[in-house]
């Protein structure tokens, strides 16, 4: 318990304190948001606002992971390092995509297919890691491995898990529009996984991982929810800085590494329902238009519809936050659900 309280403390104060330091170095350097031409309005005060954020995130994750196994029992796990390998990954492809945007002062970086293809090499190495390396399950499971227990193979699971994390960092992605919004609601999934990891831990009976499995993803998981707080004590609106796809796809990485490694693979569209909600409001926005060349919100996605329906941004933030602490709240419960009915207490 020492451990993870180490490592999400230090996560934060890494965040809280680095921050700044990079917020001046980039301000030096200029290095600022290109606000696209097709948003709201409002956001083009925003234009300039240090951005690459992200790069103290994920220095704050890896600088608590790292922390938190000083002086403590706690040892380094392949799955925990995994986590943290995955987050770096995808840090650095955000980063580029970010440094790209900069460069030729416009909102638009890393085109789609070289963004998606780096996003899949990325996924692709660390499910086979995962695979061959951390000796993870192939089972397919919603918060226990015996269900639904679906035996999917090392190819399926490699092909699996790389689904997962193009599609948990890109909601996440999709999710950072709005200040504080993406940091603010991770915050709430990491420190869920961070009970389910310990809970996991002290069950290992019941859920069937190795006890250092479970505690140092769970220190993994805080060390990310302490980095994201610490972050967001900048990032809250109005922003002095912005995480950028460095910082977005980053936690989404992190998010779906850990419930893959957690064995929380169905349980993870519960979790992050509101990066779910997100994600289908620009897939029903695109679809409707091409086939019948109408729009069903006024802008995707949809915390951008809301705005235009007249909501103060932080108006919107706040009450997406709300949504996105109940769904982690259900997600909890859930699993805490399942406990009870396999301890039949």
């Amino acid at each position: 318990m020492l451990s993870i309280m180490a490592a999400g403390a230090s996560a934060f104060w890494l965040a809280i304190l680095g921050t700044p330091v990079l917020m001046r170095w980039l301000l030096r350097n200029r290095i600022g948001q290109h606000i696209r031409e097709e948003g709201p309005a409002t956001h083009t005060a925003k234009a300039g606002t240090p951005t690459m954020g992200g790069i103290a995130i994920v220095g704050a994750v890896g600088g608590g992971y790292v922390i938190g196994h000083f002086g403590t029992e706690v040892k380094f796990s392949a799955e925990g390092l995994l986590v943290v390998i995955a987050v770096l990954l995808f840090g650095a492809i955000g980063a580029l995509d970010d440094w790209i945007k900069v460069r030729n002062r416009r909102s638009l970086g890393l085109n789609k297919r070289a963004k998606f293809g780096a996003q899949v090499v990325a996924s692709v190495l660390f499910a086979e890691l995962a695979v061959h390396w951390a000796h993870t399950s192939t089972r397919l499971s919603f918060t226990r491995l015996e269900t639904p227990g679906i035996q999917l193979g090392q190819a399926g699971w490699v092909v699996f898990a790389v689904l997962v994390l193009v599609a948990t960092s890109n909601a996440v992605n999709l999710t950072d529009g709005l200040d504080g919004l993406a940091a603010g609601s991770s915050t709430f999934c990491f420190s869920v996984l961070a009970i389910l990891g310990y809970w996991i831990f002290r069950h290992v009976e019941i859920f069937h991982l190795l006890p250092a499995y479970g505690i140092d993803l769970a220190l993994t998981s805080v060390a990310l929810a302490g980095a994201c707080l610490g972050f967001l004590w900048w990032n809250a609106a109005p922003a002095k800085i912005i995480m950028g796809d460095t910082g977005s796809l980053a936690l989404g990485s992190g998010l779906g590494a850990l419930c893959l490694l957690l064995n929380l693979d169905l349980l993870l569209p519960i979790l992050g329902g509101l990066f779910v909600i997100e994600t289908l409001s620009v897939i029903v926005q695109v679809v409707s238009f091409r086939v019948f060349h109408k729009r069903v919100l006024r802008m995707a996605p949809i915390h951008h519809h809301f705005e235009l329906m007249g909501w103060p941004e932080t108006t919107v933030i706040v009450r997406l936050w709300i949504l996105a602490g109940l769904f982690a709240a259900l997600a909890l419960g859930i699993f805490y659900g399942v406990y009870l009915t396999e301890a039949k207490i």
